[in-house]
């Protein structure tokens, strides 16, 4: 004899048909899953855990097949991020200091299966711009010194032309050059000159010489994963901090690790990308184009990703005449965007107190940049370079921290060239009115959001503009 509540009798009397059938599920039915993971009810589920950069955690229950990408497509829409095709699984080893970015197409479960219990390993959720940078710029990250082309190929190849040869079946660019390497059993690292070719790994155990005699297998790559030496020289000894290695699946531990260093980060970041693209092919371009096929414009090796239709409906305006026009010139059109900006912070700098009086900005300057995702208080140079390093090293990525070396002044710490340059950013006080600079004065600043924001759009003393922020994402 239970009384029906108001709107019952639409779902339970069959005569009258529901108008809204999608509505009606259970309230306890998890929506994103249903919508990410299709049939996910009938495939067996499991609990993982995954971290964010301050170290909260979220556990979420996932099917068995779930990839890394949807991992994170789910974190994003639980955690209303903006979806820009950087953010990236990583699996971290705490105690051996290795890390790597998995694979958008990987299994997750498979990944954990190769874990030990000895070794403390965790997944985080991060951005990482490079993920898939050297579709877009594939000459800044293969240098010519290191990279040899087949003998019927032509020499100029094109941007394009390059690509094809890493992604094809039947040819593979040779990858050369010296690399350490810590011998099996032995603490000591001794300086080889490798060669990557389409059969795997090889050092010459005389010289340079590539003849096949003096050629000598170090490794392949299917049954193993390429990890990046997080902590440099400290747990292994290396010459140098830019270390990476092989990790078979299912190692027991660090005494199967084959463990190589460069000597610079170009030529990791050259080794390391070759081998992502001779271990997974064509799939990794198949990852990248995954955002944006279905549009138009997006043929094969076409890797320009399509602008929004919402973006490319934006035009510039210039409403200052008797009648309104379209400003055609793009240089005029960014001037015009810039003056308006800092017209708009101008009358931004007056703000009301208690009373409802107005007050200056002066002292809200000095740490209204607290609350900005860019700014990282207090952490040391060696900590800047490290976040940096996970973002990954492509143009522009930064963030802006305090100095240790002058209390007084702040550093922007910037990605560029595959390095990472930090700018000293000094308070400069000028007829009682603090501001802020990069360049001696000649462009001020009133506070660090409207330097940032200059600087975003002009490059101006810096060697690239500002493009990518490194901030700690809260799951």
């Amino acid at each position: 004899n239970r009384r029906k509540k108001k709107g019952d009798s639409i779902l339970e009397n069959p005569s009258i048909p529901n108008p809204f059938p999608e509505l009606c599920c259970s309230p306890f039915a998890s929506v994103l899953s249903a919508s990410l993971l299709p049939k996910a009810t009938s495939r067996k589920k499991q609990v993982i855990k995954v971290y964010s950069e301050d170290d909260t955690s979220r556990a979420l229950e996932v099917p068995s097949d779930i990839t890394a990408r949807d991992v994170c497509q789910l974190l994003i829409l639980k955690n209303h991020y903006v979806d820009d095709h950087s953010w990236t699984l990583f699996e971290q080893l705490t105690h051996t200091g290795l890390g790597r970015a998995i694979e958008d197409h990987e299994l997750v479960m498979e990944v954990q299966s190769n874990w030990v219990m000895e070794e403390e390993t965790k997944l985080y959720f991060r951005k990482n711009y490079a993920k898939y940078e050297f579709f877009k710029n594939p000459l800044s990250f293969f240098p010519d010194h290191m990279i040899s082309f087949p003998s019927e190929t032509n020499a100029a190849l094109s941007h394009s032309g390059i690509l094809q040869m890493f992604l094809s079946s039947s040819t593979y660019p040779e990858i050369h050059g010296y690399l350490h390497a810590k011998e099996q059993g032995k603490k000591s690292w001794k300086k080889l000159y490798f060669l990557l070719r389409r059969s795997g790994l090889y050092f010459s155990t005389k010289g340079a010489s590539k003849e096949p005699r003096h050629l000598q297998f170090f490794c392949e790559f299917s049954n193993s994963d390429m990890y990046m030496s997080l902590t440099g020289k400290k747990t292994s000894g290396a010459p140098t901090n830019y270390g990476f290695c092989f990790k078979p699946n299912k190692s027991g531990g660090t005494r199967d690790l084959k463990q190589l260093c460069a000597d610079d980060e170009q030529s990791r970041t050259c080794w390391m990308t070759a081998i992502r693209l001779l271990k997974y092919g064509m799939q990794l371009y198949q990852n990248y184009m995954q955002p944006y096929q279905g549009r138009s414009g997006c043929s094969p090796l076409n890797i320009t990703p399509m602008r929004s239709i919402s973006e490319n409906s934006l035009v510039a305006m210039d409403f200052s005449g008797h009648r309104s026009r379209i400003i055609e010139n793009p240089t005029e059109a960014l001037s015009v965007a810039v003056e308006e900006g800092l017209a708009w912070r101008r009358r931004g700098c007056l703000r009301l107190n208690s009373h409802g009086s107005p007050i200056a900005m002066s002292n809200m300057g000095m740490s209204i940049h607290r609350s900005q995702s860019w700014f990282h208080h207090k952490i040391s140079r060696e900590e800047a370079q490290r976040l940096i390093l996970q973002h990954g090293l492509v143009d522009g990525v930064f963030l802006v921290r305090d100095s240790q070396s002058n209390p007084k002044t702040f550093v922007l710490s910037l990605s560029h060239g595959l390095k990472i340059k930090h700018f000293q950013i000094v308070p400069l006080e000028d007829d009682g009115k603090l501001f802020y600079t990069l360049d001696d004065g000649h462009t001020r600043f009133t506070d660090l959001i409207q330097l940032v924001e200059f600087y975003q759009l002009n490059k101006g003393v810096l060697p690239c503009k500002l493009k990518h922020y490194c901030a700690r994402i809260a799951l």
